[in-house]
Formats: C-alpha cells, sequence, structure tokens
C-alpha cells in the first residue's frame, strides 16, 4: 500500500491546523487536555458504546455545538474513511480528530491478530494498516483494541502473544512511517485474556522492544481491572497516549460510580495533553450523553 498515494489530502496535521493545536512561530504550546466525542458509522455495531450514530457531517456539528475540541471516528473501513469530507468538516468547524478505531475489522469480519489461520491474521493486519495510514493524514492515530483477540485451546497464551508481539512490531512501525504513533487498549478480562491492566501491557512492550505504541487507557476497563485508576495512570505515565473518558458502567461521566477528581488530578499531574474521549453508551439519548461528557470534562479535566 503506497501512504498518501494519489491523494490531494493534506500529509500531516500540521498543514491542517496551524494555530491553535501546532505553532509557527516559536510561541510555547500549553499542555491542555483536549475534548473528544465518538462517532460511529459501523452499522452493525449498532447499541454499542459510541456516542452518536447519525452520520459523519450530522455528529460533527453537534458536538461542535456542545463544545467539543475533536472527534474519535469508528469506521467500518478505511476506504469508508477516505470517502468522508473529513478534511472540509473539520476546518469549516474547528475540529480535530483524535483517533480512529480498528473494531469494524473484528464486528464486519471476525479479524483478530491472535487467529489459528494465517491469512486471517495477515487479513488482521492488512485492514488496520490501512486505517491506521487513513487516519494519519489528520494526526490521527489508530486503536487496536477488539481486533487484538485472546488465546484459547487452539492458539494457547505463548503463541497467542508470538503473534501480538509481531503485529504490535509491524504496526508500530507502521505508524511511525506514517508520522503518527499506534494505541493498544488494555480491555478487561471479560473481552480478553491477553493484557487487561496498564501495567501489565506496559511491562510486555518494554521486554519485548515494542517501539511507537502507547496505551489508550479507557476509565471503563481501568475500573473493572486496576486497584487504583488514578495511581494506574499515574505509574503509565509516558505510555498514556489517549484517554477513553467514560464512568464505570460505560455511560457518560457522572451516570455511574466514577470518582473522577482523583483521575483528572493524576491525568494533570503526568502532564497529559492529549485528548479525553467519551466512548460511552447513547443513554438516555446521544446529546445528553455528550451534555453530560462536557460538562465533566469541564468540571474534571480543565
Amino acid at each position: 500500500m503506497s501512504r498518501h498515494a494519489a491523494s490531494q489530502e493534506p500529509h500531516s496535521f500540521m498543514d491542517m491546523f496551524p494555530l491553535p493545536y501546532y505553532c509557527q512561530t516559536h510561541i510555547i504550546f500549553q499542555k491542555v487536555i483536549k475534548s473528544s466525542i465518538t462517532i460511529s458509522l459501523v452499522e452493525e455495531a449498532k447499541g454499542g458504546p459510541f456516542v452518536f450514530w447519525d452520520g459523519w457531517e450530522a455528529s460533527c456539528r453537534t458536538a461542535k455545538e456542545l463544545g467539543f475540541d475533536s472527534v474519535e471516528l469508528f469506521a467500518p473501513s478505511a476506504e469508508v474513511i477516505k470517502s468522508l469530507p473529513i478534511k472540509e468538516t473539520l476546518t469549516e468547524l474547528d475540529l480535530s480528530l483524535s483517533a480512529v478505531g480498528t473494531g469494524g475489522g473484528w464486528v464486519k469480519n471476525k479479524w483478530q491478530l491472535c487467529d489459528s489461520d494465517p491469512q486471517k491474521r495477515e487479513h488482521s493486519i492488512d485492514f488496520i494498516k490501512g486505517i491506521i495510514e487513513a487516519g494519519s493524514v489528520y494526526g490521527a492515530p489508530a486503536i487496536l483494541g477488539s481486533m487484538q483477540g485472546r488465546w484459547d485451546t487452539v492458539v494457547p497464551k505463548p503463541v497467542a502473544l508470538e503473534y501480538l508481539t509481531a503485529a504490535l512490531k509491524e504496526l508500530g512501525k507502521f505508524a511511525q512511517e506514517c508520522g503518527t504513533c499506534f494505541l493498544y487498549e488494555p480491555l478487561n478480562r471479560y473481552e480478553t485474556n491477553l493484557f487487561n491492566t496498564t501495567g501489565s501491557a506496559i511491562e510486555f512492550l518494554k521486554q519485548n522492544g515494542i517501539e511507537n505504541v502507547k496505551l489508550l487507557c479507557d476509565l471503563f476497563h481501568m475500573n473493572i481491572e486496576e486497584t487504583n485508576v488514578a495511581q494506574a495512570l499515574e505509574d503509565a505515565k509516558e505510555f498514556v497516549g489517549h484517554v477513553h473518558f467514560v464512568d464505570s458502567n460505560r455511560k457518560a461521566t457522572g451516570l455511574g460510580h466514577t470518582d473522577f477528581l482523583p483521575i483528572g488530578a493524576a491525568l494533570k499531574k503526568i502532564g497529559y495533553s492529549g485528548y479525553a474521549s467519551a466512548e460511552a453508551f447513547p443513554v438516555p439519548d446521544s446529546k445528553t450523553a455528550a451534555k453530560k461528557t462536557i460538562e465533566a470534562f469541564r468540571t474534571y479535566l480543565k
């Protein structure tokens, strides 16, 4: 695949948004956490934990109306991402693209990186590379969540970890060539048996020399698996590449029992300046969930 081949899109985020996101005149960039909200275009995932479902442009307009800095996109394929008027919409609304999800490869095709079938593993790698490339045009890293897979009786744990190691090394390198990083998301024990905590994931990345891969720290998964979410974020520090800002029950912030005060304090303490993105159920509806999120963002992360 030729990166940016025959594309007239900008090749870097800096080309698109010179200010306030990047500075061209030696102005000091103040580290601030930026707000983001999820948009799903995957019909098969309907009912899943994504806030907006009403199409790319309409969702972006609502996000802007409510005061979000950015949107996170869950699309069925790289081709769909490339077909969207992303540059035009982001420029018009002064939004950024915070990240792009790869879960459509699992939802639509059941592709995952630990599959016993080498052809399916190859399809998984190619699908993810396509998403990485499509998102990198806008400075958005790709997320590996459900497509990481799991070990089982057919693919025992040591073999699954070999597959995952090789894949993350390849995808991290490819993302670097595209000018971005790659995001690995530790999921809770009910969704994967690979890595469930930030600490175990970081140890794995370090021990295997996996470069240009950071963590997506999802507060829903962390609420299940971490002893202390705020401390886990502090310990992860330089590996925190993206945050899913969501409550304990995967609803919008404020609709569960998570204490966001220490979490906000931890993110500020480590100097996190990435995105806090709402990957939440649209309960009771999309707009209410989005409003609850931006209110909590302003309360705990500003």
